[in-house]
């Protein structure tokens, strides 16, 4: 790895490029995330999480070739993220203070962490092919991207809080996201043939809906739930 070649800075360009184009809907699942703690814990969980997150990726960068042949992987995947739209979307209508702050900060690490995976399957094969499988330098790559990732979830958390509608758009990237997962896992592929793109689109638009859809019914059915 020769640091003053043109080739390497041209590599290390390319892997921070990738990850920034591709990490916008990991930026809005950390804002998501951490909208609901206190300022000091919603720093600490975006740090926090979006460190924990980038180390996951360059792991999951070295596997995620083979991973992406094993059939039903995505089929969970996109169900899990069906699963944290819809609790993303939820607000805490019973919130009174008494849970712990430490409980709240690692709830949100750890709904990133999981979210990051389940939406880093396909993103990190742009990034492997732009590192041309050269690890350190995929890791120096990732590691610059890490206070890029802060930054975009930082300004996101400051849109959320002057326009809620974010939230709801948010939520349903992730609905959007999951249905295109499921659609395109290898087992799908090998029942119904290669989907058109119409079709994945179609998938993705059912999702988002039904992320959205489920996560207002839940905010109705609780507040129903406080008034009685």
């Amino acid at each position: 790895m020769d640091l003053t070649s043109a080739a390497f800075w041209a590599a290390l360009g390319s892997i921070i490029l990738a990850n920034i184009v591709l990490s916008g809907d990991n930026a809005v699942v950390i804002a998501l995330a951490a909208r609901s703690l206190p300022a000091q814990q919603q720093r600490k969980a975006i740090f926090w999480g979006s460190g924990a997150a980038i180390v996951m990726r360059i792991v999951l960068t070295l596997i995620a070739v083979e991973m992406l042949r094993w059939p039903y992987l995505k089929i969970v995947g996109g169900l899990l993220l069906l699963y944290i739209g819809v609790s993303l979307l939820v607000e805490d209508e019973n919130g009174d203070g008494t849970e712990s702050r430490a409980g709240g900060l690692l709830s949100a690490i750890r709904t990133i962490l999981v979210a990051d995976l389940v939406m880093s399957l396909d993103n990190v094969l742009a990034v492997a092919a732009a590192a041309k499988g050269d690890t350190p330098l995929l890791v120096i790559g990732l590691a610059i991207s890490i206070p890029l990732i802060i930054f975009g979830s930082t300004l996101l958390l400051k849109v959320m809080e002057r326009l809620p509608i974010i939230i709801t758009l948010g939520a349903a990237l992730l609905g959007f996201l999951a249905g295109e997962m499921i659609f395109t896992d290898p087992a799908v592929s090998a029942r119904f043939g290669e989907l058109s793109p119409d079709v994945v689109n179609g998938a993705g638009a059912v999702g988002a809906v039904l992320v959205v859809a489920g996560g207002l019914w839940l905010q109705r059915r609780a507040r129903a739930d406080d008034i009685t």
